[in-house]
This record gives C-alpha cells, sequence and structure tokens, in this order.
C-alpha cells in the first residue's frame, strides 16, 4: 500500500477538526492559522477544503472564504434510515465472515468501551464506538459496503456529539453493545443484524432529541421555515 500524500494527510487532519466540533459552526476557516498548524501552503490546504465540502462540513464562499457547515437536524431522519440498512447488512454477513481474530479484536474494543464508561470519559467513548462500528463494518469483508458506511458515518458524526454528555445515553448504548457482543459471540445473523439496526435506530432517536432539547436552532430553523414559505 503506496504511503498517504500530503493532501491525504491534510483531509485525515481536517476531518478530525470538523468531528471534534473545534470550530464552531458558522465560522470562518482560519486558512492561515491552519497552514502554519499544519506547515502547508495555502494551496494544498484549499484542495484539502473542498473534500471537506464535498463531505458536508464546509461551505466554499467565492472571494469570501469557506465557513463551518452550520448543523442541520432535518438531515438526521434520512442519514440514520440509510445507515440501518447498512447495520442490517453488515449483522447478515458478518457472522459467516468474521475470523476469530476479528471478533476478539472488536471484544478488546467492547472492553475499552466498557472502561470509558466506568470513568465516564465521554469523548473516548464516542471515538471507540466509532472505532468498534467502524471495525464490524470491514469484518464484512466487503468493499464497497465499507466506503459507504465509513461516509455516512462521517455524516452523521457530528451529531454524535450533540449526545457527548448524556451519561444515561451511554449506559444504554454499552447496554446495547452487550447484546450486539452476545449475537456476534453466537454468530446468529438475524439476531445480529436486528440488534444493529435498533441499536442505530435508538441513537438516531437520542441525537434528534438532544437537538430538539438544545434550543440551538428553534429561531434560525423558523425563519428558513419561513423563508421557504414567502
Amino acid at each position: 500500500m503506496a504511503p498517504p500524500t500530503l493532501h491525504d494527510r491534510l483531509i485525515v487532519r481536517l476531518r478530525a477538526i470538523f468531528l471534534n466540533g473545534e470550530l464552531p459552526e458558522g465560522s470562518r476557516i482560519p486558512e492561515v492559522a491552519l497552514s502554519e498548524r499544519f506547515g502547508v501552503s495555502r494551496t494544498p490546504l484549499r484542495e484539502a477544503l473542498k473534500v471537506m465540502a464535498a463531505e458536508g462540513f464546509v461551505i466554499l464562499r467565492p472571494n469570501r472564504g469557506a465557513v463551518v457547515a452550520p448543523i442541520d437536524p432535518t438531515e438526521i431522519a434520512p442519514l440514520v434510515e440509510f445507515k440501518g440498512a447498512l447495520e442490517r447488512l453488515i449483522g447478515l454477513l458478518v457472522p459467516a465472515r468474521a475470523s476469530n481474530a476479528d471478533i476478539a479484536e472488536l471484544e478488546g474494543l467492547h472492553r475499552d468501551l466498557g472502561e470509558a464508561l466506568i470513568r465516564q470519559d465521554h469523548a473516548d467513548y464516542t471515538r471507540l464506538n466509532y472505532a468498534f462500528h467502524q471495525r464490524l463494518a470491514q469484518a464484512t469483508r466487503n468493499p464497497v459496503l465499507v466506503q459507504n458506511y465509513e461516509a455516512v458515518q462521517q455524516k452523521i458524526w457530528r451529531y454524535r456529539f450533540t449526545i457527548n454528555e448524556l451519561s444515561e445515553r451511554l449506559a444504554a448504548s454499552y447496554a446495547e453493545h452487550e447484546g450486539i457482543m452476545v449475537a456476534l459471540r453466537a454468530r446468529t445473523r438475524l439476531d445480529l443484524a436486528e440488534r444493529l439496526e435498533e441499536h442505530n435506530r435508538l441513537t438516531g432517536e437520542a441525537m434528534a432529541q438532544a437537538l430538539a432539547t438544545s434550543g440551538r436552532f428553534g429561531p434560525s430553523t423558523k425563519s428558513r421555515k419561513r423563508n421557504r414559505s414567502a
């Protein structure tokens, strides 16, 4: 495998900034500061920002610089619906295709999730949860599925941080993971498919509820609706 290019490395680092919520939504991208931080010129940085725009993290404004794309709560339902279909397919494929080494690695990630829950380390739990589901998708041995799963995970990842501080959701999430592991160890495909699909649905509902009760979207959402109906 060829080593990652400068462009590839910039995309990974920029994506991490947006996924971690380091830059507030709607804020201007500090291109000079990021160029200095990454030790690159503005040209490769702007090329990488074009990829971020394609992934929905950035809005490019000609002659006015780029801004962090605002979070749109109306995106959650269709993203969760699509991801649910992928989760079900993962559940159907993994029991027959996962190696013992795959399952052992997933067992380790599950243990790490439990330790993060005990520490109430919300950020680490969220990171490990991402890694767990990514690894589970990889165990299907289907590169097309993995590519599409990774794409939707990245799109939905920003919303994960809306429930990052909800201890009760983390505890519920881990309990759901316990059930996922039971089905995975037994290699029962229908049970695993249903558990993954349900886990995805409950997480989506928690994200939508967190956004609905945060008060962050009330006035602006109403304004957008009025503008569309005008």
